[in-house]
């Protein structure tokens, strides 16, 4: 029998996933469903056409696909949709996946969602290491709601956030700038989302799938929109980074953060650390770009996870610089596939 030694040099970690521009590949961003219970104007047509669920990953191979990636350096993973919560079953992932908090391996295990069924899920969100969740959130007018998601009910979603918060989760709100919808009310928006110890981020409507309606019409600017809240505030900039694209101010008269994401009036792709898991294991590589990796085959194929290391690696090879997002009449989804297909 071999003696074990003492002195036997620690094994080293595998090496992190780094893109051909150096960056660190250390956010994945894992889309459970291309399913909402909101139909958002700017983000969904009306008569969506939803995956057959038996394209769809189980949450075992989900879990299994998260657990490569966090083996190879991803520090966070957020889960989003479509809607994640509308999933079935869908606090079975969110219980293995914690295991990687436990463990010291990720350092962030979070969540966007529409809020819809926040209140039934932020207590054991809580007590699985969730610390923050991002709600998207448009207006705070009931009817405005209504129109924008086609069949929200704001109070639901309020009642979801004040869940949230009493179970000690942090909720920063997320919404998209619209022309002519919302941005008369942005700044009554973060006055409301700062007073209750809320983050905000803006960000402007992205040209990703076809719907009824031009983009053209929908699609304000946010160097606009900062020149207006600059009519209400002081906005002081901050070196803070939360691992995504915002950039971020201070409100002075608030005292609160504010964060703008421009994918279209300032490409924030130079750091880029993140890439995209649908919910049919197809990993893209940039928002803003078609090229993705089939994971789903090679993870089929093996109970080993070899081949579906490989297949990451040599995906990450190919990440592109950044995304081509443009906005004009002639071409108003920039990427035929919608948002929810690759997650918000």
């Amino acid at each position: 029998m071999w003696a074990v030694r003492d002195d036997a040099p620690p094994v080293a970690p595998p090496a992190p996933l780094v893109d051909p521009f150096g960056r660190a590949i250390t956010y994945l961003r894992i889309s459970v469903t291309d399913r909402c219970d909101f139909r958002c104007a700017y983000c969904m047509s009306e008569d969506m056409q939803f995956l057959p669920k038996r394209d769809l990953l189980s949450l075992e191979e989900l879990d299994r696909l998260c657990g490569v990636f966090v083996e190879r350096g991803v520090r966070k993973l957020r889960i989003t949709g479509g809607e994640p919560l509308v999933r079935r079953d869908i606090m079975q992932l969110f219980r293995r996946l914690s295991r990687h908090l436990g463990s010291g391996a990720l350092d962030e295990l979070t969540l966007t969602t529409n809020g819809s069924q926040l209140a039934r899920f932020a207590p054991e969100l809580a007590d699985l290491g969730i610390r923050r969740v991002n709600v998207s959130l448009d207006t705070l007018d009931p009817q405005k709601f209504k129109a924008i998601t086609r069949r929200g009910d704001l109070s639901v979603v309020l009642a979801g956030i004040e869940a949230a918060r009493n179970a000690g989760i942090k909720v920063k709100i997320n919404a998209v700038a619209l022309k002519g919808v919302n941005e008369h009310e942005i700044p009554d928006m973060i006055r409301w989302a700062h007073g209750l110890d809320m983050d905000m981020t803006l960000i402007e409507v992205m040209p990703l799938g076809e719907i009824e309606g031009d983009r053209t019409d929908q699609f304000l600017p946010l160097s606009v929109a900062r020149e207006q809240l600059a009519d209400h505030f002081t906005l002081v900039p901050l070196a803070h980074r939360t691992g995504g694209p915002a950039r971020y101010v201070k409100v002075e008269e608030t005292g609160g953060r504010l964060g703008f994401i421009t994918p279209l009036t300032h490409n924030f792709c130079e750091g880029c650390n993140r890439v995209r898991l649908t919910c049919t294991g197809q990993l893209y590589l940039c928002l803003g770009q078609e090229d993705s990796a089939d994971l789903r085959a090679p993870l089929r194929a093996s109970q080993d996870d070899g081949p579906v290391r490989q297949a990451v690696i040599d995906a990450i090879a190919r990440k592109p610089k950044g995304h081509d997002f443009v906005i004009e009449r002639a071409r108003p989804a920039a990427v035929p596939r919608h948002m929810s297909v690759t997650g918000g």
